[in-house]
């Protein structure tokens, strides 16, 4: 997966869940290889939304309950989650939580995180991406040399929407965004 543009967009989508956030924390992880490139793409999307970042650089699980007690005190609008090993099953599902009772809104990087209570997701349908592996698969136990097969990013991306954390939180999602979500959980 091509997590770097993904930044981005999952950025401009947040924007337009919730357009009058303008303090954004992004939770990070320094060893991610994926996520200082991250950063930088995020900064032409800073000049354009109108954003300030403020970066909280999370290395474990255990950060997590740190990382949101400061994003709290100190006053930010919402979150971006870049997409991480922490970040999936248990933790994502821990980044919800906190987000919850913190009240903080926010894009996660996993569908599995708005589906445990985030606010929303952005990222590659890993269902697709399973389907896709199974013909690298096929091609390898074919006789092909995995050197000589080509590099595929993803090409099948999910917005889902958790209304129920919109809801709790008191935050209305516009209707042109919940047009475009590929899964809205009520």
């Amino acid at each position: 997966m091509l997590l770097t543009e993904l930044a981005a967009k999952e950025l401009e989508l947040f924007k337009d869940a919730v357009p009058q956030a303008t303090r954004i924390g992004v939770l990070w992880n320094p060893t991610t290889p994926s996520h200082s490139p991250a950063l930088h793409a995020l900064d032409g999307a800073v000049k354009n939304l109108g954003v300030q970042l403020r970066l909280m650089p999370t290395s474990t699980t255990a950060d997590f309950d740190q990382v949101f007690a400061t994003m709290a005190e100190e006053h930010l609008d919402g979150l971006l989650v870049l997409a991480s090993p922490l970040g999936y099953s248990s933790g994502g599902a821990r980044q919800a939580e906190l987000a919850l009772n913190y009240r903080l809104p926010g894009v996660f990087g996993f569908k599995d995180n708005a589906e445990a209570g985030g606010l929303m997701s952005y990222s590659a349908d890993i269902l697709d991406l399973y389907r896709r592996a199974a013909t690298y698969i096929d091609k390898i136990l074919k006789g092909e040399k995995p050197a000589d097969l080509p590099v595929e990013q993803a090409s099948k991306y999910e917005l889902v929407i958790n209304l129920n954390t919109a809801k709790a939180m008191g935050i209305t999602i516009p209707a042109t965004l919940l047009a475009r979500a590929d899964e809205v959980i009520e």
